[in-house]
């Protein structure tokens, strides 16, 4: 059998069946093992080559674009599952084996590597649990998937723009949306919406690299995960520490991140993450800034973020579950999120990130930031930031390293758009729903993120055994002009179908 998981802060992979022997446990995703009818074992991670044991279908989904006041046109797209899914062989046996290192037949050599094994297709519903919704304009995502040869935890898609390449979205002086279903998402899990400065083709180059972005490699954000296994072409085996949880080599991933939505049905939150430099940076040594070495604000991205949590800014009665909340998380919503430019053209430096909800035809303002004091407002700007790192205690690498400007600019580029559902097997999502850091008092500014208890309620092994059924569902996703998406329409005509 062979271990699999990826990723630094989002969901990466399954778990195997309870008849095979669990192998390890990864921050934010687990292993998956998956086994041939003539009994070899295929191990998956993320890879460069194109494998041949099943063909790739992407799931198509509808989303609505272009949108001004009166009229969005409609665009078929589809999705595809992250490379770190997938199973990685050559001629059906493991490059990557059970013990967490790197097939040495096939792999000591981080070019030959990427250029001798391969990554299949995936079937999307029977073993990742991932589903269209009914009118085809988004994404169901199951938690626990149980398909005939493994347990699958979470998922992590992207948006496609045809069958090779991802929908790069520009997001400055625009508006984006989404209804989200949270119900059945309980303490401990995330369901999260967000854009990444990944490269358009996935960092296809039609030689190393031959899989692209139609098998969903590419991956990078503003933690600069070292977990991942190939990296610009060459497989991330250098230094590989493979009893690390994850397991880690010597190359970091890293590019600006923009978390429109982090949430279960209890919290949310949204956070822009800005780095110097453009687009995917394969890093290493400070420029990694990896927190493990004390290096967490010496590297290029900000890795804390600007976040904007009702509850963590002192609104308890905001967003939770029931009729007594503002936004009531038992039923479905809509989020809208808006990029509001200094001179209000597509020309003007980013200088605000607003937020408000639709739920029953009513449109819901974000909360006020209660622990800033009166006036504080409630949305991001670079002013917001600065209050909340002095009022919380907090460095204030968002500012430090460019702020809103910086984001706007990344924006400007543009950036994929990721749906994904995962748990945290290292903090267990306390930093979104609970007390967080757990060695600071609760009472402290900015410490208390939700009303969850933490505990064993919130670790994996306890929502994986006992909430299987958990899932969230994405959909009537919109862009477009400021002020432009607030019209509830389905694609409900055969002439879209």
């Amino acid at each position: 059998q062979a271990v699999f998981c990826s990723t630094g802060t989002k969901p990466t992979a399954g778990v195997p069946d309870a008849s095979v022997p669990v192998l390890a446990e990864m921050f934010g995703c687990s292993v998956l093992l998956r086994s041939l009818l003539c009994g070899a074992s295929l191990g998956l991670v993320a890879t460069q080559q194109v494998g041949t044991q099943q063909p790739e279908v992407h799931p198509e989904m509808w989303m609505e674009v272009d949108c001004t006041k009166s009229e969005c046109k409609w665009e078929k797209k589809s999705v595809v599952i992250d490379a770190n899914w997938r199973w990685f062989n050559k001629d059906g046996q493991n490059c990557y084996m059970e013990d967490n290192t790197w097939n040495p037949a096939t792999c000591s050599d981080p070019v030959k590597c990427a250029q001798t094994c391969g990554l299949d297709g995936a079937d999307y519903a029977a073993t990742y649990g991932v589903f269209p919704t009914a009118y085809k304009d988004g994404m169901k995502l199951e938690f626990v998937t149980k398909g005939p040869y493994s347990t699958n935890y979470g998922s992590r898609l992207y948006v496609m723009d045809g069958e090779d390449t991802y929908k790069i979205f520009k997001l400055k002086n625009r508006e984006f949306a989404f209804e989200v279903d949270v119900s059945e998402l309980r303490c401990g899990l995330n369901g999260a919406v967000y854009f990444v400065e990944m490269d358009r083709k996935g960092g296809w180059d039609g030689g190393n690299n031959k899989a692209g972005a139609k098998y969903g490699t590419g991956y990078c954000d503003a933690q600069c995960p070292h977990d991942i296994k190939f990296i610009g072409g060459q497989a991330n085996l250098i230094n590989w520490n493979h009893t690390a949880i994850p397991p880690t080599g010597h190359y970091g991933t890293c590019c600006a991140e923009m978390d429109i939505w982090e949430a279960n049905n209890m919290a949310t939150a949204f956070t822009p993450h800005v780095c110097k430099k453009p687009g995917l940076t394969m890093c290493e040594g400070v420029t990694c800034g990896d927190t493990d070495k004390g290096e967490r604000y010496l590297g290029i991205c900000d890795k804390d973020g600007c976040d904007y949590n009702p509850f963590r800014m002192g609104d308890h009665r905001f967003y939770g579950d029931g009729p007594r909340f503002d936004v009531d998380t038992s039923r479905p919503f809509t989020v809208v999120t808006q990029f509001i430019t200094t001179d209000g053209t597509d020309e003007g430096d980013l200088s605000e990130i607003k937020r408000f909800y639709i739920q029953d035809g009513e449109v819901i303002p974000n909360s006020d930031a209660r622990v800033l004091g009166r006036d504080s407002g409630n949305s991001l700007t670079d002013e917001f930031c600065d209050a909340q790192k002095a009022k919380f205690g907090d460095p204030n690498d968002f500012g430090n390293k460019g702020g809103m400007k910086a984001m706007g600019e990344a924006l400007d580029r543009g950036m994929v758009l990721v749906l994904s559902l995962w748990d945290d097997t290292l903090v267990h999502m306390l930093w979104l729903d609970s007390a967080y850091p757990t060695d600071q008092p609760p009472r402290r500014p900015g410490v208390l993120r939700g009303p969850c208890p933490g505990g064993m309620d919130s670790q994996p092994s306890f929502l994986r055994e006992n909430h299987p059924d958990a899932s969230v569902a994405y959909s009537a996703f919109k862009v477009g002009e400021i002020g432009s998406t607030l019209t509830q329409t389905r694609r409900m005509s055969a002439t879209f179908v």
